[in-house]
């Protein structure tokens, strides 16, 4: 049966993916944050990264899949900015007046004058509000004495990334677009190209010239290749084959490759995206109630590290497992709250906006 039978309608296991993505980030930031290295992390060194690593690929590979099918469902790039616009940034603002407000105020040893009129403390929001050139980690001697010192926020660089590759996304559908007879199968091919550039230059197939490290600059090539691996994967679902055996075959050759540490980037990078996509369309039954909770893990990916820091603040020498059990449970209190309060609410405003932009601009 080919991917294309899999992916019509929303009755999948992505929610569950992602939040088990999301938490494997908060373990193996748990490591770091409580000790102040993360090379204590279980599979650092067997598997050559960690926990963390592969939930970040997982991330990206999924959001290539899913952002690519709702550009191409309303073919607009005005509904997938609007779409974007508020799955992240609502959450994102609301977080950033928590922990520059809430906790930097509690945590710093500035006074709260100095600390409100210190240039790092609107560098910092403004730059984590608009991602797009980057974010700031340091507040004003906030978590200057915690085991991994300064440090606020480190889960958001990734966001960074996200976003410019939502905006590379438009840009290959709106260059698609020079040739409207052609545009779907331009758009197809665009994607295809940008993805297998990204790896060939990451594993340093393609000579490392100026111009490709530039771009090395700009986008983290791993993650940039699973993001548009996720696109392809969406873009070629009426060829891809959906297989017992071909999954089979794959988890069997990565767990033979765990053995390996030179070998199992190499096999990883390529089979993991079929293993995702199984996962998250051929398993069914009672995993699928998990879908009626929610969407914590965006919730959980925001708030986790400022959490876990803040609890290295209070209690000094905390231990790995006590920092796990803890920031868990703090954590998902705020992503439930996130989501139920802010979220999920946020995201029935796409079509009022959408509607009201395009009024604005066409003059519909």
């Amino acid at each position: 049966m080919y991917l294309s039978k899999f992916t019509q309608g929303r009755d999948n296991n992505f929610n569950l993916i992602r939040i088990i993505a999301a938490y494997a980030v908060l373990i193996t930031h748990s490591f770091a944050l409580a000790i102040g290295t993360a090379d204590a992390e279980p599979f650092r060194y067997t598997l050559g990264m960690t926990m963390g690593n592969i939930a970040v690929d997982i991330f990206f590979l999924t959001s290539g899949f899913l952002v690519t099918a709702s550009l191409l469902s309303k073919q607009s790039v005005i509904d997938f900015i609007w779409a974007r616009f508020l799955r992240i940034f609502p959450a994102l603002l609301t977080m950033l007046v928590l922990v520059v407000f809430g906790m930097g105020i509690f945590f710093t040893t500035d006074s709260l004058s100095s600390y409100l009129a210190n240039s790092q403390t609107h560098k910092y929001f403004l730059k984590c509000l608009t991602l797009f050139t980057g974010v700031e980690y340091i507040l004003p001697h906030v978590f200057e004495n915690n085991p991994y010192k300064n440090a606020v926020n480190g889960s958001l660089w990734t966001m960074t990334q996200e976003v410019r590759m939502y905006g590379t996304l438009v840009i290959a559908w709106l260059f698609s677009g020079i040739m409207p007879k052609y545009r779907l199968l331009t758009f197809k091919y665009t994607i295809f190209v940008l993805g297998f550039s990204a790896v060939f230059i990451y594993l340093n197939i393609i000579d490392n010239s100026r111009f490709l490290k530039t771009i090395s600059m700009v986008f983290n090539l791993k993650l940039f290749f699973m993001f548009f691996t996720g696109a392809i994967f969406f873009i070629f679902k009426d060829k891809i084959i959906v297989s017992h055996y071909a999954f089979l075959f794959f988890v069997v050759i990565l767990v033979l490759s765990f053995f390996n540490k030179q070998a199992f980037p190499v096999v990883y990078l390529f089979v993991i995206s079929y293993i995702l996509f199984y996962v998250a369309y051929v398993p069914y039954g009672f995993i699928r109630k998990y879908n009626k909770l929610g969407d914590y893990s965006y919730g959980i990916y925001i708030y986790a590290f400022p959490i876990q820091q803040s609890i290295a603040a209070l209690f000094p020498g905390i231990s790995v497992f006590s920092m796990i059990i803890t920031s868990t449970i703090i954590t998902l209190i705020l992503a439930f709250l996130s989501w139920h309060l802010l979220e999920k609410h946020a995201l029935k405003l796409k079509n009022y906006f959408t509607h009201h932009t395009r009024r604005i601009l066409f003059k519909e």
